[in-house]
C-alpha cells in the first residue's frame, strides 16, 4: 500500500490506523497507572489487563477493511500477501525461540511481543513483494 496516494481506501486505512493507534497508547497507558497506583484485583484487573489488547486485535480488523475496500486488485494481493508473511514470520520466529527455551534455556519470550513480531514481517515484507513485480 503506498501511503502517498489519493487512494480512498488508504486514506481510511491510515487514518483508521493512527485513532486505533492512539487509543493503544491511552489505553495501555491507563492500564500501567492503575495497576502501579491501585494494584487492582478480580474482574477489574482482568479487564484493565485486557484493553490495551483490544486495539491491537482491531488493527487486524482494520486491515480487512482496508482489503474489502481496495479497488485496486494487485494492492489486495499485495496486502494479502503481506499478512500470510507475517503470520509465517511470526510462527517461525516463536516456534523457533519455543524449542530454543525448551532445550537451550534462553529468556521466555513474552507473547505481548507476537504482534509487533507479525507487524513487523508484514511492513518488511511489503517492499520485498511490490519489488518482485517491478
Amino acid at each position: 500500500m503506498n501511503c502517498l496516494t489519493n487512494n480512498t481506501a488508504a486514506r481510511r486505512y491510515l487514518r483508521r490506523n493512527l485513532i486505533t493507534m492512539l487509543l493503544y497508547a491511552l489505553s495501555l497507558a491507563l492500564s500501567i497507572s492503575v495497576f502501579l497506583r491501585y494494584h487492582p484485583t478480580g474482574l477489574v484487573a482482568w479487564l484493565l489487563a485486557v484493553l490495551p489488547a483490544l486495539p491491537l486485535t482491531g488493527l487486524l480488523a482494520i486491515f480487512g477493511l482496508y482489503l474489502a475496500e481496495e479497488k485496486d486488485e494487485f494492492q489486495r494481493f499485495i496486502g494479502v500477501q503481506s499478512m500470510l508473511w507475517g503470520i509465517g514470520g511470526t510462527l517461525a520466529v516463536t516456534n523457533i525461540w519455543g524449542f530454543l527455551e525448551s532445550f537451550v534455556h534462553v529468556r521466555h519470550l513474552n507473547p505481548i511481543l507476537d504482534a509487533v513480531i507479525f507487524w513487523i514481517f508484514v511492513g518488511i515484507s511489503i517492499p520485498f513483494l511490490l519489488g518482485r513485480y517491478r
